[in-house]
């Protein structure tokens, strides 16, 4: 968790002082605002941390290999965001979001705390990118992917002035 621990300091830092209009502000039409961002964000971790909870239980157990999670932050390689992690287009306060956003670390957190490592280790789930990735290395993952959207709200607020 200490990638996600880092990458979630860094997240707030940079949309600390934002007001909610900047905050909702898109830089054009077919880009996010820093609120579609930060929702973004937390609607992956909450849905990883299902996923992760579902297949501990259900998943079957597999040998996959270790994959290069450290590559999410490549930018430059483009990702379409799934389906069930497309930010709406509804205005929310910087309040709102980061509240929403501590209650999806918190699950993850509290996952990584109480879920069996070589449970996490033996089973995995398949990943758009990373084709098979084990349990264990989606936790980690959520940390890379929001250091990816960082250099994305950096790159909108850059925008803004």
């Amino acid at each position: 968790m200490q990638i996600n621990e880092q990458a979630r300091e860094t997240l707030l830092s940079e949309v600390s002082g934002l007001t909610d209009e900047q905050l909702n502000l898109k830089p054009s039409t077919d880009q996010w605002s820093v609120k579609q961002i930060l929702e973004h964000l937390f609607l992956m971790e909450a849905a990883i941390t299902k996923t992760i909870q579902q297949q501990i239980i259900l998943g079957d157990t597999k040998t996959v290999d270790e994959k290069p999670i450290h590559f999410t932050v490549n930018r430059s390689v483009k990702v379409d965001a799934p389906e069930f992690a497309i930010p709406s287009e509804a205005f929310a306060t910087l309040e709102e979001m980061k509240q929403k956003l501590a209650a999806s670390h918190e699950g993850l957190q509290n996952l990584e705390k109480t879920a069996d490592k070589k449970t996490l280790r033996e089973k995995a789930y398949p990943h758009p990118a990373f084709g098979e990735l084990s349990l264990y290395q989606y936790i980690p993952f959520v940390g890379y992917h929001e250091m990816r959207h960082i250099e994305q709200l950096k790159e909108v607020k850059a925008k803004m002035n």
